[in-house]
């Protein structure tokens, strides 16, 4: 990572906001060196609550800021600790045993289920939502309104050498692109590298990082030639801020397909619709308040998630989570 991004990323992490919607957020943010500075989690005292400890994906934290809001309202004796410091610092605290859930907008790569393994620690894969991952750009821009895989590619590739709209389409105007997107700790990062680029992390230097989502929108919105990407459910809560993208996996832009709820559900916005998650330590499942907290989640708090603009799951997938769930806790 260059130093200009790794600067970048500890400054959005130090300012993520904390105003969400749900259950209070600590945002946490990890030092250049890779340590982690967040705290192990705490015991409760007597007359305290109990705590589940829950950190990962800013994505999936909408929607598990909403469901711990929720469900504090019925289990008063129970708080739901949730921080935001991305997928990839997610899987490491839980690897190093600190949490209880982690929320992540990719699945667990097989050095971190190892890691896992290596440490005693035995997850459940709990699928809990869906999103299409939406490529926005600035309200102003009058000229783009559907794009292909190719071009993107083309614009975010590592080495790439477009400066101007002009350099992807020659119909376009010559207005410099700004681009703006989550950095390497995101799992919204490592999905579009590869759904993109096709591989994992490759990715051009010179565009602007962030862990907040709403850094990225606020950067596309203040330049006329500004390009981003996040979940849906960002784009649904700022339409009036930005626009969003077609994309056409065709060499025509003309066969692009919206991030509608209907779309992305239906696999028809591709490559860019996914899954997201929780993964949740089985050990801690040994805890009432844990078990309670995901059962919740997985039942009345599956209302959150398009309340808060992702896309329900197939009744299929909800069932497979369920059941899951239920034979872990026998």
């Amino acid at each position: 990572m260059s130093v200009r991004r790794r600067l970048c990323v500890m400054f959005s992490l130090g300012v993520l906001s904390s105003g969400m919607l749900g259950c209070s957020v600590e945002n946490v943010g990890t030092p250049a060196d890779g340590t982690n500075t967040s705290a192990p989690a705490l015991t409760p005292s007597s007359g305290e609550p109990s705590r589940v400890q829950v950190d990962g994906s800013s994505t999936v934290k909408m929607i598990t800021a909403a469901v711990g809001e929720e469900f504090e309202g019925k289990f008063s004796d129970v708080k739901i600790a949730l921080k935001v410091t991305g997928t990839g610092t997610g899987f490491k605290e839980m690897i190093a045993g600190r949490i209880d859930v982690a929320n992540a907008s990719r699945p667990i790569k097989d050095s971190e289920k190892a890691d896992c393994e290596k440490n005693g620690i035995d997850l459940l894969e709990l699928i809990v939502a869906l999103d299409g991952l939406t490529v926005c750009v600035n309200k102003d821009n009058d000229w783009v309104e559907s794009i292909t895989v190719d071009q993107l590619k083309r614009i975010w590739e590592p080495g790439s050498t477009v400066k101007t709209w002009q350099d992807v389409d020659a119909s376009w105007p010559d207005v410099p692109i700004s681009l703006f997107g989550p950095g390497e700790e995101s799992g919204t990062f490592d999905f579009f590298t590869e759904a993109i680029n096709g591989k994992e992390d490759a990715m051009r230097e010179d565009y602007s990082p962030s862990a907040d989502d709403n850094v990225t929108i606020t950067g596309v919105s203040g330049e006329k030639g500004g390009m981003g990407f996040f979940g849906c459910a960002y784009y649904y809560s700022n339409t009036d801020k930005v626009k969003a993208l077609k994309v056409s996996t065709t060499d025509n832009p003309g066969d692009g397909v919206g991030p509608t709820a209907e779309s992305v559900k239906a696999g028809k916005y591709k490559p860019l619709s996914r899954p997201l998650f929780i993964y949740v330590k089985k050990s801690s499942l040994a805890r009432q308040e844990v078990q309670d907290f995901v059962r919740f989640y997985l039942n009345e708090g599956q209302n959150q998630v398009s309340a808060v603009g992702y896309v329900d799951v197939s009744d299929d997938q909800l069932k497979a989570s369920r059941d899951a769930f239920e034979a872990a806790i026998r």
